[in-house]
């Protein structure tokens, strides 16, 4: 009977450890120390060019420079063709008003309107429903553009190709459900949103991060369609990147740059990284 106690006791304070680690996933910066003893970072980055996030406190570039190799959801697409429609254009699917309206938002970002003619729908509604750039390049390019420099290997955790079909495999009804989405935002309500996601990610509640996204792009598609795409987007990536993340950091100190999103969370790149055995911390910024 006291084995069986112990036993109990034990795997209660396993569950209550692992809530306790969960509840405590606030940061952006995180160590990974490998059963090896191999020592890796993780940054959760804003796909954004925002120089609010993209001037990189200390602690990220020490971190940075002490890896050896860097890796990044994805490696930039050589071809740009895995942008384009296989056949036929975006207008053939929209009206004269939601054309009148690409054209008016492809103007807005530079953007030749034959050029976003050709594009994929879901293409379109990334890129419509984002500010103005700023500048040249976000804070992921930023690092690679870092490691390029210091000479370190550059890796992909998701081959471009499997990365770019996640939303290729969503159908083009559903594409332009989101594109049309879009269209029904005004640009003060994009702004709005995109302030509301920066402050959130600066704060590095990686809780409130995902509940803010799920919000937002949750309540401007329907049900359905959202929890389709959040499985593709989020849960079934996060298993595929830790995976990648766990495979080369065992023997090789990296410096890792995801999504912020992808962290924290119920299957998320932190969690299963502590169940490969990977000692994770928070490393504060300030």
């Amino acid at each position: 009977m006291r084995s069986l106690i112990s036993k109990f006791s034990f795997a209660v304070m396993l569950l209550v450890s692992a809530q306790i680690a969960l509840a405590a996933d606030n940061g952006l910066l995180w160590k990974l120390e490998a059963p090896s003893g191999k020592v890796s970072y993780l940054l959760g980055t804003m796909h954004t060019d925002d120089q609010r996030v993209t001037e990189f406190s200390p602690k990220i570039l020490e971190a940075f420079n002490q890896s050896e190799a860097f890796m990044m959801e994805t490696l930039p697409p050589r071809d740009p063709s895995i942008f384009m429609m296989k056949q036929g254009t975006v207008s053939e699917m929209m009206t004269e008003k939601e054309f009148d309206q690409v054209r008016e938002l492809a103007d807005f970002h530079s953007m030749h309107i034959e050029a976003a003619m050709l594009m994929k729908p879901w293409l379109l509604a990334v890129i419509f429903d984002l500010p103005k750039p700023k500048a040249l390049y976000s804070m992921d390019e930023l690092l690679m553009a870092k490691a390029e420099e210091q000479d370190k290997k550059i890796i992909g955790l998701e081959k471009m190709r499997d990365h770019f079909s996640v939303l290729d495999s969503v159908s083009m009804e559903d594409q332009m459900i989101m594109l049309r989405a879009v269209l029904k935002r005004s640009q003060k309500d994009k702004e709005r949103d995109y302030e509301k996601l920066l402050k959130t990610y600066q704060s590095g509640d990686l809780k409130k991060i995902i509940d803010l996204d799920d919000k937002i792009t949750g309540g401007m598609l329907p049900k359905a369609v959202w929890e389709n795409m959040r499985v593709k987007l989020i849960d079934e990536r996060n298993a595929g990147m830790a995976e990648g993340l766990v495979s080369v950091a065992k023997d090789q100190a990296v410096f890792a740059a995801v999504g912020a999103s992808h962290l924290a969370g119920d299957g998320g790149i932190l969690g299963r990284l502590r169940n490969a055995g990977f000692a994770v911390t928070s490393v504060k910024l300030k």
